[in-house]
């Protein structure tokens, strides 16, 4: 009864108020095409961080960064540790500890009469499970954030990949399944041929043990829709270069190797971190990378991952290479379509599929 109610309350505030201030607006503002209820929810977001941003007071802070090498012998190059401070005089720092260049210059010039050596090895096993599958809101947040796409360019590409292109002497073939979907699951025929495919192209072993379900919910969510994947996950992102333009091959990538990558294993990977600090131990650097036993689902993408801190023991002998100096103000970022994606997401706005409407009119960008 909840839902009933919510929507006889906005039925009624369109006879109370929506009916009469549109033509008010037509009149006043042109191009004006409504009175925006369902965007009131997004601006009131943008409003407010920008109102935000208007208050806040930037502090300036400063990073020391440093280099170090270990001793080489003849036959082999010593290992270079990119590293930052993390704790000064005993007292461990935060991003504005240190607040000046005196500062910084000062710490720089201790940091030249200092000898340091590794203080310590942390070695963690981390075991990564693989994303879940799209769904309208996390496929326009993802184009976002890796491919630079606007939510509403996204889904106009997403609309074309759904409706269908010809490919070859093939009638209209749609791509992707239903774009605007809330719906985490995928059908048990697809799920299978997913992990065939998996097996296929990776090995055995990249493929997770049985079927994974994805039960997470998003609160009021219809799930009339699978999640957004191929329509063919055999129909490979490199069959279709020359076919597709470049953003729909790079939009069909990514739904493609998220599709993948749900059905996979976990990665395994080792996570090593090195504290460097000076004899008197008051001086501690932190420095820090991976190590990838087991690619598992991360075997689909291509990323590229840090170097292997292997041979490293403590009490081994370091020397500085190189420091940076560099100064930063703690802005808060403004506003992106992205951002105001991620927080509608717990809003609910009662209009779901309009959330392209939402944010391409308060978020152009």
């Amino acid at each position: 009864m909840d839902l009933v109610n919510a929507y006889l309350a906005r039925r009624s505030l369109d006879y109370l108020i929506g009916f009469a201030i549109s033509p008010l607006l037509w009149r006043k503002l042109p191009g004006c095409q409504s009175a925006g209820r369902v965007q009131s929810a997004a601006l009131a977001l943008v409003c407010d961080r920008e109102t935000e941003i208007e208050k806040f007071s930037p502090q300036e802070y400063w990073t020391v960064d440093t280099e170090f090498e270990t001793q080489c012998s003849d036959s082999s190059k010593g290992i270079c540790l990119t590293s930052w401070i993390k704790h000064l005089n005993s007292k461990k720092l935060d991003q504005l500890s240190i607040s000046s260049q005196e500062e910084a210059r000062a710490l720089e010039k201790r940091i030249y009469s200092c000898q340091f050596e590794v203080r310590g090895v942390q070695r963690t096993k981390i075991h990564k499970n693989p994303p879940m599958p799209y769904i309208t809101s996390s496929l326009q947040q993802d184009a976002a954030n890796k491919l630079h796409f606007g939510a509403g360019h996204a889904m106009k590409v997403a609309q074309k990949l759904y409706e269908g292109m010809n490919l070859s002497s093939e009638q209209a073939t749609g791509l992707i399944t239903y774009l605007r979907t809330d719906g985490f699951h995928i059908s048990h025929g697809a799920a299978e041929d997913i992990r065939s495919l998996v097996k296929q192209r990776y090995g055995e072993q990249y493929a997770s043990e049985d079927i994974r379900k994805y039960l997470k919910k998003v609160k009021n969510a219809q799930e009339a829709h699978e999640a957004i994947r191929p329509t063919s996950i055999r129909r490979l992102p490199s069959s279709l270069i020359g076919i597709l333009d470049e953003d729909s091959l790079k939009l069909y990538t990514l739904i493609w190797r998220r599709t993948m990558a749900c059905q996979m294993e976990a990665s395994r990977t080792e996570l090593i971190q090195v504290g460097i600090g000076n004899p008197e131990g008051d001086m501690i650097f932190h420095s820090s990378a991976s190590r990838l036993d087991f690619k598992g689902y991360q075997a689909v993408y291509e990323d590229a991952y840090q170097g292997v801190l292997n041979g490293l023991n403590s009490q081994l002998v370091l020397f500085l290479t190189n420091r940076a100096l560099a100064c930063y103000e703690n802005w808060p970022f403004s506003a992106g379509s992205s951002w105001t994606l991620k927080q509608l997401g717990p809003v609910k706005t009662p209009k779901e599929k309009l959330h392209i409407r939402i944010i391409s009119r308060p978020c152009p960008n």
